[in-house]
């Protein structure tokens, strides 16, 4: 299963609704692969096994009032905002910022 089709599944789960917030893009050091690393675990989740049962650690576009937008580009609402900057100004990622509201 390629990238895309997690991204369309994704996009189909989210519950449509009017919601006032932010569209957070950011740019990661791809050259720097810790950072990437976490980035990704933030944003996405991930999985692990312990004595080969699986344990599913949700990502933060699974939080109610996040929308994956893109690659890199999501929009959150205002009260998840300070959650996703404080993260990202944490790892030293640049971001950039644009109020927007959703409806879908």
């Amino acid at each position: 299963m390629g990238l895309r089709a997690v991204s369309v599944r994704r996009a189909r789960r989210q519950v449509p609704g009017r919601f006032e917030g932010f569209i957070v893009t950011w740019d990661a050091d791809s050259r720097d692969p810790a950072q990437c690393a976490r980035l990704r675990r933030f944003v996405f989740g991930h999985t692990s096994r312990k004595g080969g049962k699986p344990y599913r650690y949700p990502g933060f576009v699974e939080r109610d009032g996040v929308r994956y937008l893109g690659q890199s580009v999501l929009f959150v609402v205002t009260a998840r905002f300070p959650e996703i900057n404080a993260f990202l100004r944490g790892l030293g990622v640049d971001l950039v910022v644009t109020r927007a509201s959703l409806a879908g």
